[in-house]
């Protein structure tokens, strides 16, 4: 090893620890010029406001400041206060924020004894694209979030109160609709189920669609013969967003529905997946035709030779 790329192996050490504090200090130039704002001390105020309204009112603007440490930071410190409702916003906010570094600052938050909590850290998560996401809204969906004595009773109070679903960072909006076009009645079925928490529950099952785990696969097929129409016709979106054809024998039946909205849904994942099928046959024989053909082994060639001895 010549002297030279010796004294360079000694150096990366020393390099690498130097890389670290520039990092460490640039970060907390960016604070410090971020939390010299003028603006700043007036969201710090209210955070710290005895009233928890207002600091629910100022930890939720939180969420409009995408990339800015500072704002993670205090969205962070307010996971930990003493009132769910701000734990929620302050987990909501930082989903919105896309703070990428308090990913474990909301898997802990999974684990707070208030429902609401939970869900928006778990909403907060799939904005991160985390997969931990998906067994809260398993188990949430399935009743198997069962622990703690008092979250049967948050669990229908939470689903069944649109402005709690809202605020968790819920795409629902005035209730979720999981088909487009659907009609004067299917509005009114929504507002009407959104007291009930089916409208929340549909919510679930669409997030439930990027779920990775096979597990999922039986939870949406058995919703999509759940009594409630608004949770088949969620189920079959769900499905059909999983391009998974593998489910196709599952949701056929569906398209027998009695209810008008579930047949329609059926019928376009019924031709979602079956493209999706037709898609991935195409694939395998064109990979099959790429290979190289086998050569045809010398049978006449050898049978000359065991004649000529």
């Amino acid at each position: 090893m010549t002297p030279h790329i010796s004294s360079m192996l000694t150096m990366r050490p020393a390099i690498r620890s130097l890389c670290r504090i520039i990092t460490i200090l640039l970060t907390a130039a960016c604070c410090a010029q971020t939390a010299a704002r003028p603006e700043w001390p007036l969201l710090e105020a209210g955070l710290q406001q005895k009233s928890s309204g207002q600091r629910l009112a100022a930890v939720r603007v939180l969420g409009l400041i995408p990339e800015d440490p500072y704002a993670a930071e205090l969205a962070e410190k307010a996971l930990k206060d003493p009132k769910s409702s701000v734990r929620a916003a302050a987990a909501t906010a930082l989903g919105k924020m896309h703070a990428s570094g308090a990913d474990a600052s909301l898997k802990q938050a999974l684990n707070d004894k208030n429902l609401s909590v939970v869900m928006a850290a778990a909403q907060a998560l799939r904005l991160l694209n985390d997969p931990a996401c998906y067994d809260v809204y398993y188990e949430v969906f399935t009743g198997e979030r069962k622990n703690d004595s008092g979250m049967i009773a948050q669990e229908m109070k939470v689903l069944r109160d649109p402005k709690q679903v809202a605020e968790m960072g819920f795409s629902e909006g005035i209730g979720y609709a999981p088909f487009a076009g659907a009609g004067w009645q299917a509005l009114q079925t929504i507002m009407k189920d959104r007291k009930s928490g089916v409208a929340a529950k549909a919510a679930l099952l669409s997030d439930l669609a990027t779920d990775p785990n096979a597990r999922t696969n039986k939870l949406l097929l058995t919703a999509s013969q759940n009594s409630k129409w608004m949770l088949r016709a969620a189920a079959l979106e769900a499905i059909a967003k999983r391009g998974d054809s593998t489910l196709l024998p599952g949701i056929e039946p569906r398209l027998s529905d009695h209810k008008r909205e579930v047949r329609y849904t059926a019928a376009a994942t019924v031709i979602r997946l079956s493209d999706v099928a037709k898609s991935r046959v195409g694939d395998t024989k064109l990979a099959q035709a790429a290979l190289p053909a086998k050569a045809e082994e010398p049978q006449a060639t050898n049978a000359v030779m065991q004649t000529t001895k």
